[in-house]
């Protein structure tokens, strides 16, 4: 079971929270990271993937729950981070526009993995970077999550495109 104030308690709830999260997202627009001495870009794609693992694929509403509750800690983590606990490379089919039009590119994406506790609350907070493009926040990744094979706590699914 999760922590209690991060526990899904009904739909008016989540809809608050919601609202919030999008809220607070919208205001930050971009954060300066000491660890690659640029700003990190909070784009649309990266709240929509708070709420959705693929295109047509939403997450559990808990699990998106314990995500926006946990937002306003992910500014924090990456404007306070200088060392970076992982790096993964992949190649991967991305939705690129240019010219007004949207293609799906086989791109090299990389993601960033800061780990921090805030607030006695230990996160992980992902920044994806498609090809040499710009960096965007790409998750925040609960520590707690309960694997429900075992009822182990994990930090992710060893899937960063997914988590």
């Amino acid at each position: 079971m999760l922590m209690g104030k991060f526990n899904f308690k009904d739909e008016q709830d989540f809809d608050k929270v919601s609202e919030k999260a999008s809220e607070f997202y919208v205001s930050v627009g971009e954060v300066s990271c000491p660890y690659f001495g640029e700003k990190i870009v909070f784009n649309s794609a990266g709240f929509k993937h708070l709420k959705f693992k693929s295109d047509q694929v939403a997450r559990p509403r808990s699990e998106q729950y314990a995500r926006l509750k946990l937002l306003t800690l992910a500014p924090q983590v990456l404007s306070l981070s200088r060392t970076v606990q992982g790096i993964s490379h992949v190649k991967r089919f991305e939705r690129i526009r240019t010219h007004s039009r949207t293609d799906t590119i086989f791109k090299p994406v990389s993601y960033y993995e800061f780990i921090a506790v805030l607030e006695n609350v230990r996160v992980k907070v992902v920044v994806k970077q498609i090809d040499d493009g710009q960096k965007c926040f790409w998750s925040i990744i609960p520590f707690w999550k309960i694997d429900p094979v075992n009822s182990l706590r994990v930090l992710h699914s060893n899937n960063l495109e997914h988590d």
